[in-house]
């Protein structure tokens, strides 16, 4: 029986050895890949900016500047998270996607467009970008920088969701089948940090758009 309760000892402190390793790899060892990630496509987003805005067809509809799924949309900043804080958001939802980095909803709005700009990140591992989201009070700077402007919304609320609630991304947040008036931004990310039992769902609406050309937006300036 001595033996026994040893090894079964022996076996739960090398569970919890491995639970506690598991849990570190998630927290920051994915970080270090995700960080050459958000490198790589922040390098390749400049310089996608810097070439001429590619012609429309006659008669085709959508963005003048297509992104195709797993490449860099927009730059995201939320200066609540400190100056330092920028993230590449990417195009598209899927695991592989949110590896890299901040991930757009494909199908709603694009930045400063009217309807809903829905993007979901990671709260723990790959860089653990929305770690701190629960800190994010009304009020609240979130900027997005395109090829040509900075938008600036603000934050008007928060909730937390059942993960299959998809009515948090509708064009006209919470209420889809509305016909949207508003520019807005969610934040999605899982609740709690450790688990993905919830969502954790900012709003915002946007407060002013200004042309590259004019300068940086003053959140950014005080962050």
């Amino acid at each position: 029986m001595r033996t026994f309760v040893r090894g079964l000892g022996q076996l739960f402190v090398t569970a919890g050895l491995i639970i506690v390793l598991f849990t570190v790899y998630e927290l920051y060892g994915t970080g270090f890949a995700t960080s050459r990630a958000q490198a790589g496509l922040a390098r390749d987003l400049r310089q996608r900016w810097q070439q001429p805005v590619p012609a429309r067809p006659p008669g085709a509809a959508g963005p003048i500047d297509p992104v195709q799924i797993g490449t860099g949309l927009a730059v995201l900043r939320i200066p609540r998270f400190g100056k330092d804080w920028i993230k590449v958001v990417i195009e598209g939802v899927s695991l592989s996607d949110l590896r890299d980095g901040p991930g757009h909803y494909p199908g709603s709005a694009l930045p400063g467009a009217v309807g809903n700009f829905a993007v979901a990140g990671h709260r723990a591992s790959h860089g653990n970008g929305f770690l701190r989201m629960n800190e994010m009070r009304g009020g609240d700077a979130v900027v997005v920088e395109t090829r040509d402007a900075w938008f600036t919304y603000r934050v008007i609320s928060t909730e937390v969701v059942d993960p299959t609630d998809t009515a948090v991304i509708a064009p006209v947040p919470d209420r889809p089948g509305v016909v949207p008036t508003q520019r807005m931004i969610t934040l999605t990310t899982c609740d709690p940090w450790y688990s993905a039992t919830h969502r954790l769902i900012v709003h915002g609406v946007l407060e002013s758009a200004i042309a590259k050309s004019a300068g940086r937006p003053p959140a950014v300036l005080t962050s």
